[in-house]
């Protein structure tokens, strides 16, 4: 596991390209038959990948001193691979391709497989920490509701699956859904906004070889960009904007943790305002 501090907005603005991608980009998050994680101190988010040659469980890291990786958390975990299984203290559940996963606090023995190990899933997860069990549950994207954004004109018609928030899986404080682009619409999260009581995680992905994204963040008066490439994430502090464009369509999954529960939180930036 790899271990990420919290980055002040005054120092952000002096980082180079290289320190950019050191502190916010994940860059390698799924490789074949094992499980990569990164421990962000930004409200000590986990955020994960797994692909299952073979049964993965899913362990706390050495540091943590407990006794199981759930023991104080809750994670949602998204399959963006082939069809795997994951077992929550022996209960199955069969997760297809965009298919979200929650499993409370208190779950001793989750593991994950894939249906093929020739083809294997790849499970994609963010974990915060709980102070309440909710149920395991799980929501298939053909029975989340999806909520259709943006124009043409502007350049982001999108549809948005919202599976883990306060009117569909209930959670402590983990927020996650997945944003799907319409074809030839490039922008996110244009006007872009700030919530500054919790932080947020972005994987861009369904991204071919050669496109990427390029992912602005920074306070409003100061962005940067960061490029990126497919299956790769982006830690967003609670100070940044999080925003992007691509060079073809893609897809992201968005994940927040913090102090607010709500979507409505959002303080967005007048463009006149972005420099």
């Amino acid at each position: 596991m790899e271990i990420r501090h919290c980055t002040h907005p005054k120092h952000a603005k002096h980082y180079t390209t290289e320190q950019l991608r050191e502190e916010f980009l994940i860059e390698k998050l799924f490789v074949t038959g094992e499980i990569t994680m990164v421990y962000s101190h930004e409200d000590r988010v986990v955020i994960g990948g797994i692909v299952p040659t073979t049964s993965i469980r899913l362990e706390p890291h050495a540091t943590w001193k407990t006794g199981f990786f759930l023991e104080r958390r809750e994670i949602g975990i998204i399959n963006i691979g082939p069809q795997g299984v994951v077992k929550v203290d022996g209960e199955e559940f069969v997760v297809n391709t965009k298919d979200c996963l929650y499993v409370g606090l208190g779950k001793q023995e989750v593991t994950f497989d894939s249906v093929d190990p020739a083809n294997p899933a790849k499970f994609y997860f963010v974990s915060a920490l709980a102070h309440k069990e909710y149920p395991t549950r799980k929501l298939a994207i053909d029975a989340a509701v999806p909520v259709h954004l943006g124009d043409d004109s502007q350049s982001n018609k999108r549809t948005i699956y919202k599976y883990l928030h306060g009117e569909g899986i209930q959670t402590c404080q983990l927020m996650m859904g997945m944003t799907i682009l319409a074809p030839n619409n490039m922008w996110n999260t244009m006007p872009a906004h700030l919530h500054d009581r919790r932080n947020e995680v972005y994987l861009y992905f369904d991204l071919d070889e050669q496109n990427r994204v390029m992912h602005f963040m920074g306070e409003p008066n100061e962005t940067r960009h960061i490029v990126v490439a497919n299956e790769q994430a982006i830690i967003s502090p609670s100070w940044s904007i999080h925003s992007g464009v691509g060079t073809g369509n893609y897809t992201f999954i968005w994940a927040m943790a913090g102090e607010n529960y709500t979507f409505t939180d959002m303080d967005f930036v007048d463009m006149n305002d972005l420099k």
